[in-house]
């Protein structure tokens, strides 16, 4: 396989990082398949898993099969170990996640929204190595109204707090005023008339950065 994966080891288990190595390394396809077999059930999990099983194959035509051309690519920019569990649909999205590894972000993994007999769009678990990025990234899916895309690179908690109002394009305007260094991590601030956001990012260069939590300022 191309891709490249997360090893635990001494880093993960000493200070819950990761590290990229190359994915020559991880768990062979058959036995991550075997694992994740039991619970394919639904409609929309048997696809899911056709993709999910082209992909550890990296087997391109296969995944052709049952997915969309944008969804088949997505999939296979995935920088982590294959996810070891597949946890079900809710609906027509279905999700298989990490259990023995941590990544950025509240997806744990990869999420594939299945309509009819076709993966139409994929989801990941995302490697950002700027503070900046992942705070816009997370600001433009809120304004989409897109929880999943917010969890690619935010926190439960923090994707829980944005999304608790819906954006409104005809209200104020958010302006970007970058990411300033605080203990721990960066604060990545929007302004807006009225107050501000702070978007609270963790994380390093290595692990790749996440927003784990929201506060706002009142003026």
């Amino acid at each position: 396989m191309s891709r490249r994966l997360v090893l635990g080891g001494t880093a993960l288990a000493a200070a819950a990082t990761l590290t990229l190595t190359p994915a020559s390394a991880s768990a062979s396809p058959a036995s991550v398949a075997a694992a994740l077999a039991p619970a394919e059930a639904s409609a929309p999990g048997k696809v899911a898993n056709k993709l999910f099983r082209a992909w550890l194959a990296a087997d391109r035509p296969a995944a052709a099969k049952v997915a969309v051309p944008a969804a088949v690519n997505t999939i296979f920019t995935y920088v982590y170990r294959a996810p070891d569990r597949f946890d079900g649909c809710s609906g027509n999205v279905c999700r298989f996640v990490h259990t023995s590894v941590r990544v950025p972000g509240g997806l744990n993994g990869i999420a594939m929204v299945v309509t009819g007999s076709k993966v139409t769009k994929v989801y990941l678990s995302r490697h950002i190595v700027k503070p900046s990025t992942v705070a816009k990234h997370l600001l433009a899916a809120w304004k989409r109204g897109d929880r999943y895309s917010g969890l690619e690179v935010g926190s439960v908690g923090a994707v829980k707090t944005l999304f608790r109002v819906r954006y409104d394009p005809h209200g104020v305007t958010h302006y970007f005023q970058g990411c300033s260094k605080e203990p721990k991590g960066y604060s990545c601030a929007y302004s807006y008339e009225g107050g501000a956001m702070l978007m609270h990012v963790r994380g390093s260069k290595t692990t790749g950065y996440e927003v784990r939590s929201i506060t706002y300022i009142a003026d």
